[in-house]
């Protein structure tokens, strides 16, 4: 199984890098992501969005319909687009921590 090495862990990951261990999330493993992504510095309405994704999967096991995470949260789709170029699913839930959402390609 692929695995991200971050400091001192190493976290098994699917293979298209979402992290296998919920509970392995932190901020500080957000903001890694999100260097390794190109994003450069996480703000405020980035961990918005991400505490918001992971308080809904702690309830429901699963990530929000982009609706509610847009309702919810007062964000213009375009917005959570220009937070997280890689989308809501492939870009925020996977620096969520969350498993890879279903559909997500």
């Amino acid at each position: 199984m692929p695995e991200l090495r971050f400091g001192s862990l190493i976290l098994e990951t699917d293979k298209d890098g979402f992290v296998q261990d919920f509970d392995a999330w932190s901020e500080d493993l957000a903001r890694f992501m999100a260097q390794s992504a190109g994003m450069g510095d996480l703000m405020e309405d980035h961990f918005k969005i991400l505490y918001y994704l992971r308080s809904y999967y702690t309830e429901h096991e699963l990530a929000p319909p982009i609706r509610t995470l847009c309702r919810e949260t007062g964000f213009a789709l375009k917005y959570i687009y220009q937070l997280f170029p890689a989308g809501p699913a492939r870009g925020a839930c996977k620096m969520a921590g969350l498993p890879k959402p279903t559909g997500c390609n």
